[in-house]
């Protein structure tokens, strides 16, 4: 068989020995045996020695985060400073007269918007009211009251303004959230009773500890871990936290108490068992509020003319219930009652000792505000046609945490609500923020006095009213629908944190994710190709039945890159060698399996595992007569088959660019083989199957260009009916 190479740098490859037993056994007979040049393009082998002393020489440290490394190493001193404060890079670029008035105004709509909620968050979290806005800065209250409000945090307040300036969004909205409040109440109440000092202590020692880790992932570039939590098990985890939030509120609308659980049989059972104690004034004021509120969210949605409406709702709610109890003082119905007014002072965090404890809890709060934030900060970037790095989008969520702690704020993050608002309103910059931080100051500082007066109903209507939102169950149908695997994911945490608690559903949903992940990878998809009829095209059997293969000749495809885990697609591809035998393939016939190629486009990466599996399946099919041949491998997998010898041990001439390469030598061979055992010089004829869909309907609309033809775009007329088969089959010699 004579090949030639498309480039005469590797013309030597075509008096290679060709190692092969089953290419031994036909040598002599090459020249007998009619076969036809095959003209492939050559493979360029890496040079090991000069690959290895130029990586040495020229590329980074094998340290994980070289690359990010040289980059700081090269970053001026403007770059410094937008580094550590991000809102710089708006600044400078900032048109006040076009930006101002918008970012003035969304500011506004989202800070009327947070007071109320930020009130209502914290008493989800169980902590007072206050806990969302201020705390006491007035010394004229005796020590023991000055002691009892030291710590009331500034949740709404601080971490606005921190994340203003070290936040790289220029949209999202800061501040507490209701799955993270539900998050600190469901395990700081296991810990120290809600009305207790310690209690507020811890809350704030969250802060700062979910802070911290925020700020390392960051600075350490480990956002993609996120990554590994699929929507799936988000969309699960949210809906079953809605609907524990929401029950959680309903002793605000029944007016008795109901035990504080994550857990929906306990929140069932207590709700039922005090049914006795029902008072019908706060459920008829509470319905009344939510009914406002999930009609002003309606309008705000469905009308843009009225998307004020929507910021506008919790306020309005508020203010209608302070109205009423201020002038009816209705008995059966629990107030706010007495809050401290004034800003913010300096304290360090406390109770260092339950640090330890708080640690799963910090790393889950820290994963779901992540989650939340930087997802819904990518998609208001995009939207807004700006770049937003994840990796400082958490430091600048880690630092507004850490800095807040100091001011007694619990953990806070990105809310989806009130940045859909801010974005909704025309936010283009942090000022937004700020204005929305400069809101709540002056609530802090001369309205405190009538929230004292604010229904707790109320609070709890706001409470409900946002959660709403989060119960996905279209979700559910959607994965129902594409993908039963993630619907069973979904099934799986929304029970399990219904029944068992948060952390449990958590843990659960990302372990089966995980699992899924590796069965996945452990089992990856492995296809045989065929040839599409009048092309060069290889494509998977099953997807496009026309495809037809050769005997003798298996091409497989492994869809994944091959390490220690899936090393065993040695087996797989036995299967397929049964499955091949019992297929229908065109000519040359043949008894047997002579050439098995591996299309390695798709893998890129492979370890010395993966390595030793080749090694070890290459002397299998040694021994049974079978030659392997690697289609299309990446330079990193190439240069990895290079260093550990399997290049060599295979054979460099096995190697090829294209699939339909290796096909043409590996067809010539088994063609040869066959000649030998018929003890003739002629080649087999080759049995014309039926046209394909393609080309009948081609026919039908009588079209002068052939499939060929079309493919390489040259315009050529369509061959004579006599050279059809050579035309349509280049591989085969024409019919004798």
């Amino acid at each position: 068989m004579e090949i030639t190479y498309a480039s005469p740098s590797f013309a030597d490859l075509s008096s290679a020995s060709m190692t092969s037993p089953a290419t031994n056994t036909t040598s002599a007979a090459a020249g007998t045996a009619t076969s036809r040049p095959v003209r492939i393009i050559p493979l360029q082998h890496p040079n090991i020695t000069r690959t290895s002393s130029s990586s040495s020489s020229s590329s980074p440290s094998p340290f994980p985060f070289s690359r990010w490394a040289m980059k700081l190493r090269r970053m001026t001193w403007i770059e410094w400073i937008e580094f550590f404060l991000p809102c710089m890079r708006w600044i400078r670029t900032y048109k006040w007269r076009e930006y101002f008035q918008t970012d003035l105004m969304a500011g506004i709509t989202v800070g009327v918007m947070l007071v109320p909620q930020s009130m209502s968050y914290a008493k989800l979290a169980g902590l007072q009211p206050i806990y969302g806005l201020c705390k006491i800065a007035h010394l004229c209250y005796d020590v023991e009251r000055l002691m009892k409000f030291f710590d009331y945090a500034y949740s709404g307040f601080v971490p606005l303004l921190v994340y203003g300036l070290f936040g790289s969004s220029r949209q999202l909205a800061v501040g507490p959230v209701a799955l993270v409040s539900l998050l600190c109440s469901n395990v700081l109440s296991s810990i120290a009773d809600p009305s207790s000092e310690l209690y507020t202590e811890l809350a704030i020692l969250l802060a700062l500890m979910v802070g911290i880790m925020e700020c390392i992932m960051g600075i350490l570039r480990l956002g993609w871990l996120i990554r590994f939590i699929s929507h799936s098990v988000i969309s699960g985890f949210t809906t079953s936290s809605a609907i524990i939030i929401g029950l959680s509120q309903a002793k605000y609308f029944l007016g008795y108490d109901v035990v504080n659980s994550s857990k929906i049989i306990p929140l069932v059972e207590s709700i039922i068992a005090g049914a006795h104690k029902f008072k019908w004034q706060p459920f008829v004021m509470g319905s009344i509020m939510l009914a406002i509120l999930l009609t002003m969210k309606h309008l705000g949605k469905s009308r843009k003319q009225l998307r004020f409406l929507r910021a506008a709702g919790p306020l309005t709610a508020v203010v209608l219930g302070t109205i009423f109890a201020k002038i009816f003082h209705p008995s059966s119905i629990s107030l706010v009652g007495d809050i401290p007014q004034g800003l913010p002072t300096f304290s360090v965090p406390k109770a260092f000792g339950y640090a330890e404890s708080l640690i799963p809890t910090a790393a889950l709060i820290t994963g779901v505000a992540i989650l939340e934030s930087v997802g819904i900060a990518k998609a208001l970037a995009a939207k807004n046609g700006y770049e937003l790095d994840s990796n400082q989008e958490l430091v600048g969520l880690g630092v507004s945490n850490v800095l807040g702690s100091f001011f007694s704020a619990y953990p806070t993050t990105g809310s989806f609500s009130r940045s859909a608002v801010n974005n909704e309103s025309g936010a283009k910059s942090g000022v937004s923020g700020i204005v929305s931080g400069i809101i709540v100051t002056c609530a802090l500082l001369f309205f405190t006095p009538l929230f004292e007066y604010i229904p707790q109903c109320g609070l709890a209507a706001i409470v409900v009213s946002a959660v709403i939102g989060l119960v996905d169950y279209d979700e559910a149908i959607f994965l129902w629908r594409v993908d039963k695997k993630d619907f069973l994911l979904w099934t799986i945490t929304s029970i399990t944190t219904l029944f068992f608690g948060i952390e449990v559903g958590v843990l659960v949903g990302v372990g089966v994710s995980l699992a899924f992940v590796i069965h996945e990878s452990a089992n990856p998809h492995i296809a045989v190709l065929g040839r599409l009829p009048g092309t060069t095209v290889y494509r998977n059997v099953k997807q496009y039945p026309e495809a037809y293969t050769y005997n003798g000749i298996v091409i497989v495809r492994i869809d994944a890159p091959i390490y220690f885990a899936n090393t065993m697609f040695s087996i797989r591809l036995r299967e397929y060698e049964i499955d091949f035998v019992n297929s229908t393939s065109r000519c040359p016939e043949v008894e047997r399996i002579y050439f098995v190629i591996l299309e390695m486009a798709p893998v890129t990466y492979i370890d010395s595992s993966a390595v030793q599996a080749l090694k070890d399946l290459y002397q299998e099919y040694k021994l049974r007569g079978i030659q392997i041949a690697i289609s299309n491998p990446s330079p990193e997998v190439l240069l990895t088959l290079s260093r550990s010898g399997v290049v060599d041990l295979i054979g460099k001439e096995w190697y090829f660019v294209r699939v339909h390469d290796a096909v043409q030598v590996c067809l010539q061979r088994v063609q040869n083989l066959k000649g030998v055992s018929n003890g003739s010089s002629r080649a087999p004829t080759f049995s014309e199957d039926k046209p394909s869909l393609f080309e009948r309907l081609l026919k039908q609309r009588g079209e002068n260009l052939s499939i060929t033809d079309l493919e390489s775009g040259n315009g050529r007329p369509p061959p004579s009916n006599n050279d059809k088969a050579s035309h349509l089959e280049p591989l085969l010699p024409k019919q004798q």
